[in-house]
């Protein structure tokens, strides 16, 4: 909905019923200006508009009568209370309406006055109704009151602000400027779509005549929304499939690339590769988003791009979020492409200057054939001289400005980007709608499937005592805490307070170590390098192990203080464990406090699917918080919900896609209204 420039001019504080008091209240909820009061959407509705007649009231149910005032009493109890009581009748029938500590009703209303009523009536002797929604019927009155015979919009408040300001104060904006609503949608979509107009959509979904106008006017605002996103959409991959590398991918080279491993791929990452093979030996850039649970082997697939873009003579960097990651993938990658005369180098922060300027003297010059890294492959200094490939690993802990300064290094190069944190289809499109989408859930052969349970604080020992069995057998552990140091108003164990009351007390015959995010680059390599040789049986850790850890020989992930992750972590923490040929288990240690927290441990016990556990998640928290606005580059949605609308979102999409197709610059006369809506709403020039 694109409403013109003038009513974003209009200060709330100016709006009759309000002056600089409320204006300030209405601030703390986002209503600066008339514009903003008419974005101020209901968050759910109450249907009073079936009005019974009295001799049919029915108690133990809400429901909404007219009657008239026959007397009114204003009374003290003993407690201190003031009770103010409004008798109601019509015929024989009679409803006492309550009010406590509201001694100011009685003034409102005048006997012989007629009411309209709305709540639940009890019975207790006679038939009571506290606390009723009310409207006084004026002689001659021509509108259905707000509060009662329709179906009534009920807002989200503050402090000071009652449903009933803010509905009058909204009804008034909707009554003066909804005629000012400027329709931006071209008219044939409006037609195919059978949407209604913008003025009809804004009176509606605030103050609906029916269930079916409340549903029209929905529609309308969630499809124009969606379809403004998706046409940005459209704008981007437009943008990004200019001309750019053409790679090419040998005949052969996926047969003697898979004979560079001990294992069969599946077919998952087979048809991953082909999609990729096509991708690159196109003269358009390759953006492609490759998804794909812990385990399913998404970094083999990124080693075939890295293999086609350095058969060609160009380099490829790979960016991962933490040092023990790009460490994990430079080991990875150098066992498999130094012995065939490659040049793999890392590039991480705080490494010895001598061999950085060396490294960046290679990438300079296009020496270093694959470079992988973390945040440092984006400064200023990294100049790469022939970058044809840029891979992102765990794209959710990047933003979208930081993938693509490293896209920039480049003239065009092919981009993939990786995730081991699947998103559902709804964000998909939304947050990826540019990109193309690589999928996987097939695991290599001969991997079990992790064991899961979740336990309180009761079974502790034997926990410790599970713990002991596995390294008996030979095996190791990963414990798992939420935070480094102890706290002193903090009921939370912490990772450096337990590895040493561990190693004393619990595990003393045992040989426990410790690795967090704050231990120097070369000690997390030290510790991680003895465990990964079995110097160690049990590590301590934080969530720094949460990617990029491939240790086959530990089979016990323990999780203190479960309750506090998210579903997405606690499923990439589990994903460490069962990598090798022996049965594995994931512990959650964790006492719940909400619906939200045990909604997710009981998850995490019922489902290993990735995909499964991402739908959960975001059906829990919801799509900002599932991604971070700040991190995927998510607009605000004003209407439209991603997870529930999504079939809108799909319509919109399409429709999209076949307009920038059609009309790039969105030039044509009917496109000129929508071309400026979207300049203003995203800040964009729209270009061909």
């Amino acid at each position: 909905m694109q409403v013109k420039k003038h009513l974003t001019d209009i200060p709330i504080r100016y709006m009759k019923g309000v002056g600089p008091k409320m204006a300030s209240i209405l601030t703390k909820v986002g209503i600066d200006n008339v514009l903003d009061l008419m974005y101020y959407l209901p968050r759910r509705y109450e249907d009073r508009s079936n009005i019974v007649a009295m001799k049919d009231i029915s108690p133990g149910e809400s429901q909404a009568f007219i009657g008239e005032v026959l007397k009114m009493n204003s009374f003290r109890a003993r407690t201190g209370t003031v009770i103010f009581e409004l008798f109601v009748g019509e015929g024989t029938k009679k409803v006492c309406a309550i009010w406590y500590n509201q001694p100011f009703m009685s003034k409102m209303f005048s006997k012989g006055q007629k009411v309209m009523l709305y709540g639940k009536v009890e019975k207790a002797g006679r038939l009571n109704i506290t606390h009723p929604a009310f409207e006084i019927l004026e002689e001659g009155q021509d509108e259905i009151p707000l509060e009662i015979g329709r179906i009534v919009p009920v807002y989200p408040l503050t402090e000071s602000l009652t449903q009933k300001y803010i509905r009058k104060l909204i009804f008034h904006a909707t009554k003066t400027y909804s005629k000012e609503v400027n329709d931006i949608l071209p008219v044939q979509l409006r037609g195919r779509k059978k949407l209604v107009d913008s003025e009809f959509a804004v009176r509606n979904i605030h103050f609906p005549c029916s269930d079916k106008s409340l549903e029209k006017a929905y529609n309308r605002l969630v499809f124009e929304e969606f379809f403004m996103l998706q046409t940005i959409m459209a704008f981007r991959r437009r943008q990004i499939r200019k001309k750019g590398i053409k790679h090419e991918a040998h005949e052969g080279l996926l047969h003697s690339f898979g004979n560079l491993f001990d294992f069969e791929l599946t077919n998952a990452q087979k048809k991953c590769i082909k999609d990729i093979e096509k991708d690159m030996s196109s003269e358009r850039p390759m953006y492609r988003l490759l998804q794909g649970d812990v385990g399913s082997g998404k970094t083999v697939v990124a080693m075939y791009a890295a293999l086609i873009a350095s058969k060609g003579g160009y380099q490829t960097t790979v960016m991962v979020p933490t040092e023990i990651l790009a460490r994990q993938h430079y080991i990875t990658f150098s066992k498999i492409f130094m012995p065939l005369g490659m040049n793999v180098r890392l590039l991480v922060n705080g490494m010895d200057q001598t061999l950085r300027d060396t490294i960046e003297k290679e990438i300079s010059l296009g020496e270093a054939d694959i470079v992988v890294g973390t945040h440092a492959l984006i400064q200023d200094n990294i100049k790469y001289g022939k970058l044809g490939l840029v891979i992102v690993d765990e794209q959710h802990k990047f933003g979208v400005d930081q993938r693509q300064a490293l896209r920039k290094k480049g003239k065009d190069p092919d981009m993939l980007v990786m995730t081991a944190t699947p998103i559902p289809r709804s964000l998909v499109l939304t947050v990826f709608g540019d990109m193309d989408i690589s999928s996987m859930k097939e695991k290599p052969a001969g991997r079990d499937q992790v064991s899961t349970y979740w336990v309180d604080e009761g079974k502790r020992d034997s926990v410790y005592s599970f713990i002991r069995g596995e390294v008996k057998e030979g095996r190791q552990a990963f414990i798992v805490y939420p935070r480094i140091k102890q706290t002193q108003n903090s009921e939370l164990r912490s990772a450096e307070h337990m590895a040493q009351h561990l190693k004393e007390e619990i595990f003393p015959e045992l040989n426990v170590a410790l690795v967090h995010g704050r231990l120097k680059s070369d000690e997390k390599e030290k510790v991680m390098e003895d465990f990964r040789n079995k110097k160690y049986d049990v590590l301590v850790a934080t969530t720094v192990i949460e990617v990029g850890v491939d240790i086959p020989n530990v089979t016990v992930m323990v999780v203190e203080h479960a309750e506090r992750y998210g579903l997405a972590q606690l499923h990439q923490l589990r994903g460490r464990i069962g990598r090798g040929k022996y049965a594995s288990y994931c512990i959650l240690l964790g006492e719940v406090k909400t619906d939200a927290s045990y909604e997710r441990l009981v998850t995490m016990e019922k489902t290993s699917d990735g995909f499964e556990i991402s739908r959960k998640d975001l059906e829990i928290r919801g799509p900002g918080e599932f991604l971070g606005t700040k991190q995927s580059g998510l607009p605000e949605l004003r209407f439209g919900n991603i997870a529930k609308d999504f079939s809108i979102m799909e319509e919109a999409r399409e429709e999209a896609f076949s307009l920038v197709e059609e009309d790039p610059g969105l030039e044509r006369p009917g496109n000129i209204e929508f071309k400026k809506a979207i300049e203003e709403r995203f800040g964009i020039k729209v270009i061909k």
